[in-house]
């Protein structure tokens, strides 16, 4: 598959329409615009608008203030929907280390949908090529070849690094559900805002003593929950190549990291992953922390998913020399 060419029209539309047509549907290209591959890699405003909006909003707990009925929801939300990341567009999706049913993968598509971090087709296909071309110099977010800004979130906002590459994902785009949430990414995240103010209305109206007011609500879940989600991962493709301990020597920079891991719910065993990316768990050790992991063990005694696959035992022999 590739991406959708609109024809071609006598008169152009205006920068406004194009602008928006690529926020509405992700797939978006004219037959006069140049191929995304042959463009520099450089911040493309026009793209990078929803992610300013996105952090200005955070700006607004000054003018709806705080209570804990907001706040304790934008915790649980972060930890839900990073569960939904880093269980299933990192660990299922991108390198399918167990086995789910298609309802299952649409539902947590959806929730990690919600996060703002794009569809999980894009984020797949981003994922494998790290993987096979990790601090290369074809890794579009390397901090050893671009620097920790531009390997955190410059890459992000480039329109070279847009388009949803799926000849990387064969697996996965012969499901029409999925290109659906893929190509209108944007489409789940207003949702998930249009139910944290219909939320936060009826707490505001049934509940007055806790507080919280529709717009606080909003705020706090929306906004501040999804920007510190979204840096959260973030951190795994610029810290965890820089900062940690090496217990394995990939032929990456790839770090360890008990705080990112905490951060992101286990991701910071992140020397671990790229010695053996086809783990389901990421913690090799008992001591080291991947709740994501603890959450999937669940779903499979629930039997949501299954044939989680484990570290192979060499492997544990190979890294079990002290950090």
């Amino acid at each position: 598959m590739t991406n959708t060419i609109m024809p071609h029209r006598k008169n152009k539309p205006s920068t406004a329409l194009r602008v928006i047509g690529q926020w509405l549907d992700s797939d978006y290209r004219r037959e006069d615009q140049p191929d995304p591959a042959t463009l520099p890699d450089r911040v493309n405003w026009e793209r990078t608008l929803p992610f300013i909006f996105l952090h200005l909003g955070c700006l607004a707990v000054f003018f709806v203030g705080f209570s804990w009925t907001s706040l304790i929801a934008a915790i649980l939300l972060y930890i839900v929907r990073m569960f939904a990341i880093t269980g299933f567009y990192h660990r299922y999706f991108s390198h399918r280390s167990f086995k789910t049913s298609r309802p299952v993968q649409f539902l947590f598509a959806i929730l990690g949908n919600s996060s703002m971090q794009r569809g999980p087709l894009w984020w797949a296909a981003t994922h494998r090529h790290h993987h096979q071309h990790s601090d290369e110099e074809e890794d579009v977010h390397s901090p050893v070849q671009s620097g920790f800004t531009w390997s955190h979130i410059g890459w992000l906002t480039s329109m070279r690094n847009f388009p949803t590459a799926y000849e990387r994902i064969p697996d996965l785009k012969k499901y029409p559900e999925l290109v659906f949430l893929n190509r209108f990414d944007q489409l789940v995240p207003f949702v998930y805002g249009l139910v944290m103010l219909g939320i936060g209305a009826l707490l505001e109206y049934f509940a007055p003593t806790l507080g919280v007011t529709m717009w606080q609500f909003f705020i706090w879940t929306f906004f501040v929950s999804t920007t510190v989600l979204l840096h959260g991962t973030l951190f795994i493709n610029s810290l965890a190549h820089v900062w940690g301990k090496r217990r394995y020597e990939t032929e990456d920079d790839s770090r360890n990291s008990w705080l990112l891991a905490f951060i992101t719910l286990g991701e910071g065993w992140h020397n671990n992953h790229h010695r053996y990316p086809h783990s389901t768990r990421q913690g090799f050790r008992k001591r080291e922390f991947d709740p994501t992991y603890y959450g999937l063990k669940l779903l499979s005694w629930l039997g949501l998913i299954w044939d989680l696959r484990p570290v192979p035992q060499r492997i544990k022999e190979e890294g079990r020399a002290p950090q």
